[in-house]
């Protein structure tokens, strides 16, 4: 089997190669061979079977049609301008996020097979006023650039899957906390900015109040979804392309109260409140909560707690270490 990993070079799509590359399978089918492809050269990984590394515009045609030329047989669509950004710059959100699944979905079409296609979509379709609990059949209205333009690929994901022009399924993720690294220009880049720098003794900055409240999972569970979705029947999924993945409903406050269980009352005080109007308004147009069921019916796994996400990220990205406290402590804490 031939995996094709758009936005390979990305944070998920690292975290999805490497679970990947551990199971050297999907639904029982081994991989044979994988392709990277990003704006820039993903890492490239140890594998047990040949791993192409590209990098180019998924908006240009000829670059897509020279990652399909091998007929992939799954390809993940994680590529993307993130919300921020795209809210920032208009034209470069259409042109990545819409016109390059476009360009993909009309590639994949002059190949002529059906391919199964994964697409990486964001609770950002939705927009307020919101019910308390949101659950798939909720109205899809974003209030925003980045959550149109996700919209809009969902809908023409499922009309393609109805041509059967490819098998797609689009997952809604949440929120992805613990991001490991530098913060991003996503809006939503803070809500892992407030753990994830003092776990490494460092100060963040929380743009938005501490009573706001959002859905969020793990890297390692949002991969893990990825791969799911890639196994699913046709015939169980229908008509109903889109799907609201599981996740956990925390506020700021609860998830800085659980800093402090996990790493210690200290960190907690690395974090300043700075409010920013504008992320403040895009965070305000984001759902809080959700109803998974379906997606729970189709084998989706449930994130457990903000603790253990945060248990996760210390051994996953900290070899089980906590940072030193810049210019304030000399070791780092064991955990």
């Amino acid at each position: 089997m031939h995996i094709l990993i758009l936005g390979g070079a990305g944070m998920v799509g690292q975290k999805l190669v490497q679970q990947l590359c551990a199971a050297g399978e999907i639904g029982g089918r081994e991989i044979s061979a994988m392709t990277l492809f990003d704006i820039v050269d993903p890492l490239k990984p140890a594998a047990a079977w040949p791993v192409s590394v590209r990098s180019g515009d998924i908006s240009q045609r000829s670059v897509v049609d020279s990652l399909l030329v091998h007929k992939p047989d799954i390809i993940f669509h994680l590529a993307g301008v993130v919300s921020g950004e795209a809210e920032q710059d208009f034209d470069k959100g259409y042109r990545v996020n819409l016109d390059g699944s476009r360009t993909l979905f009309e590639a994949i079409r002059a190949q002529n097979y059906l391919p199964r296609v994964v697409f990486a979509s964001s609770i950002a379709v939705f927009g307020g006023p919101f019910p308390e609990v949101i659950d798939d059949t909720f109205l899809a209205a974003p209030l925003t650039s980045y959550g149109t333009q996700k919209a809009s690929v969902e809908l023409l994901l499922t009309d393609y899957s109805r041509r059967n022009i490819f098998d797609g399924v689009a997952i809604r993720l949440p929120s992805v906390v613990i991001r490991p690294g530098k913060p991003n220009k996503a809006a939503s880049s803070f809500f892992s900015g407030i753990l994830r720098e003092p776990l490494n003794g460092e100060e963040a900055v929380l743009p938005v109040s501490r009573d706001v409240r959002h859905w969020m999972v793990s890297p390692r569970t949002a991969a893990g979804f990825l791969i799911h979705a890639a196994t699913l029947d046709r015939e169980v999924l229908g008509d109903r392309r889109a799907l609201s993945m599981p996740g956990i409903s925390v506020t700021v406050g609860e998830m800085i109260d659980a800093l402090g269980r996990v790493a210690g009352k200290d960190r907690m005080a690395l974090i300043r409140d700075e409010p920013d109007e504008a992320i403040i308004r895009i965070v305000a147009s984001w759902p809080q909560r959700f109803d998974a069921a379906r997606a729970l019916q189709l084998g989706f796994s449930q994130e457990v707690s903000i603790d253990d996400i945060i248990r996760n990220h210390i051994a996953d990205e900290l070899g089980g270490r906590l940072g030193d406290f810049a210019a304030v402590r000399g070791r780092g804490d064991q955990v």
